[in-house]
């Protein structure tokens, strides 16, 4: 029973009742000292993703050009300003993800969404590697119309990717993004603070090009 809760998103009226008030955590991000959250630079963008436990997925990002900032935090459930204890349970409905600010002149979206594809295996359901649950689903949170052109595009090239590998249909879920919760201090940027810490994250070894790496190939 207890890992059926934990691969089935709640119905709103069953999960927790979360708080008014955020929680308590960092302002700064703990390698580059930039705001987690606005103000962020004018022109910049923001992009979210899933893709199992936020720790590894975040580390995915920090470093890359264009990168402004980054931060882990909940997302996609009904619980308002969840602890970590809390979506762990499987009753807030949020999954752990990583909020990308960017800087498109320098990175583009669909370079994210490669990074993404490449960073975990996108066919395991309501899990990744030994991590159970709904929080470690595969999720990309879009913001605008092109957000969504791009990643449903892209599911589907490398759907094809991964079937030509013998892999399974993707279970990637692609909605709109709802509200952001940050995760407690010590989970921000936790791998830099913990260089030797757990990370379950593992990608499927099949390479994803984006659309237009192969048109200006």
């Amino acid at each position: 029973m207890f890992f059926k809760r934990k691969s089935k998103i709640p119905a709103p009226e069953d999960a927790l009742k979360g708080r008014a008030d955020a929680i308590q955590t960092s302002e700064n991000h703990y390698l580059n000292g930039r705001r987690l959250l606005e103000p962020y630079p004018e022109g910049s963008k923001i992009a979210m993703f899933g893709a199992g436990c936020f720790w590894g997925v975040e580390k995915q990002f920090w470093a890359r050009d264009g990168v402004y900032v980054t931060a882990v935090g909940y997302s996609g459930g009904y619980t308002p300003n969840p602890t970590y204890r809390e979506v762990c349970t499987g009753l807030t409905g949020h999954n752990e993800v990583v909020r990308v600010v960017f800087l498109p002149d320098e990175i583009s979206f669909q370079q994210l969404l490669q990074i993404f594809w490449e960073c975990h295996d996108p066919t395991q359901g309501m899990r990744q590697g030994n991590d159970v649950g709904t929080q470690y689903r595969s999720g990309i949170y879009v913001y605008d119309e092109d957000q969504s052109s791009h990643a449903h595009a892209s599911r589907l090239e490398y759907e094809s990717a991964l079937r030509s590998s013998r892999f399974g249909p993707i279970t990637t879920e692609i909605v709109n993004a709802s509200a952001f919760y940050l995760a407690e201090s010590e989970h921000q940027q936790y791998l830099a603070k913990n260089p030797f810490g757990y990370c379950g994250l593992g990608g499927t070894g099949v390479c994803y090009t984006p659309a237009e790496q192969k048109l200006s190939a």
